[in-house]
């Protein structure tokens, strides 16, 4: 690399720092992202003061050939538009020619979710810790309370912050339902089933023997002046996690929201009553499980069907 063009980058990472306050990290991002252009630049006889539109989109088919993600390609093409950019303006080159240039489509991210199996092994889990021999019953209390968390993130969906915050008397015998306040301050019913309600009342006889009571939330933290945690929640889930022989990295409250919307989905519900439960917005969130369903549909044919087991029709 000449040093005219390693005057230019040091010139451009002056003005990100001075101007745009970018932290270290950015810098040295932009810094191995531009060399790594300028360097392949070289290699096709052209340099930043005289490379075309061409040679940026060569540049951009030969990170794709190299197996690179997306993402990290739609990183560089942004510090080589940033770099063309600051040439422009200082005057270096009289065009930009990265302005034209569309970044590559990222692929959506299908959200992390659970087998049913999974989840059936985190509530084997739950129940062996539960019905342990010779629990004091400050340690019956907090399996009692994992439980019932996992019982309720997995039979409603609730987000971890619209369950760690759930006052007691919302959820009360026999009613079948409850109203919960989500995002935006949007109120919607969430249906509560028999297994909820028992993991509910298991939960609260444990909570009274260890002497929480007199509090206003469901799952109180230390000294009941305020609710349990969702830091506190995502430790416990670990923990189970591990209990169940699952990779806990895997494990979070989300997931299991996920895991909720992911079976329903599965077993045919219908898009609009699962937005509805899942309290989003817009219906375009929740298609999202559409695209899960059909991974979970299409691993199935490839696993059970006969000619993709190699069944020969000839």
């Amino acid at each position: 690399m000449t040093q005219s063009d390693l005057a230019l980058i040091d010139d451009f990472l002056v003005m990100m720092r001075a101007e745009r306050a970018a932290a270290d990290h950015t810098i040295a991002a932009y810094h191995r992202d531009i060399e790594d252009f300028l360097a392949a630049l070289i290699v096709a006889g052209q340099s930043a003061r005289d490379c075309d539109q061409r040679a940026i989109e060569d540049y951009l088919v030969g990170l794709d050939t190299q197996g690179l993600a997306t993402r990290t390609i739609a990183r560089r093409l942004a510090a080589v538009r940033q770099f063309f950019q600051f040439l422009y303006v200082e005057g270096v080159r009289s065009n930009d020619p990265a302005a034209g240039i569309a970044g590559p489509r990222r692929a959506r991210v299908l959200p992390r979710t659970l087998t049913i199996a999974d989840v059936e092994a985190l509530f084997a889990a739950a129940e062996r810790r539960s019905d342990a021999e010779n629990l004091t019953k400050a340690a019956a209390y907090r399996a009692a309370r994992t439980s019932c968390i996992l019982e309720l993130a997995y039979d409603t969906g609730l987000r971890v912050s619209e369950l760690v915050s759930l006052k007691d008397a919302l959820i009360r015998p026999g009613r079948d339902h409850m109203t919960v306040t989500g995002k935006g301050g949007r109120e919607r019913i969430v249906p509560l089933g028999a297994h909820t309600h028992r993991a509910v009342e298991r939960y609260r006889a444990a909570r009274a023997a260890a002497g929480v009571d007199g509090t206003a939330w469901l799952f109180p933290a230390t000294g009941g002046q305020t609710h349990y945690s969702r830091q506190s929640v995502l430790r416990d889930l670990k923990t189970l996690a591990v209990e169940a022989d699952l990779d806990p990295a895997a494990i979070s409250p989300h997931v299991l929201r996920h895991a909720f919307a992911t079976h329903l989905v599965e077993r045919g519900a219908d898009l609009r009553v699962v937005q509805q439960l899942l309290g989003h917005a817009d219906i375009a969130t929740t298609q999202i499980y559409t695209h899960l369903a059909a991974d979970h549909l299409r691993t199935l044919v490839e696993d059970h069907h006969p000619l993709a087991r190699g069944f020969s029709t000839g």
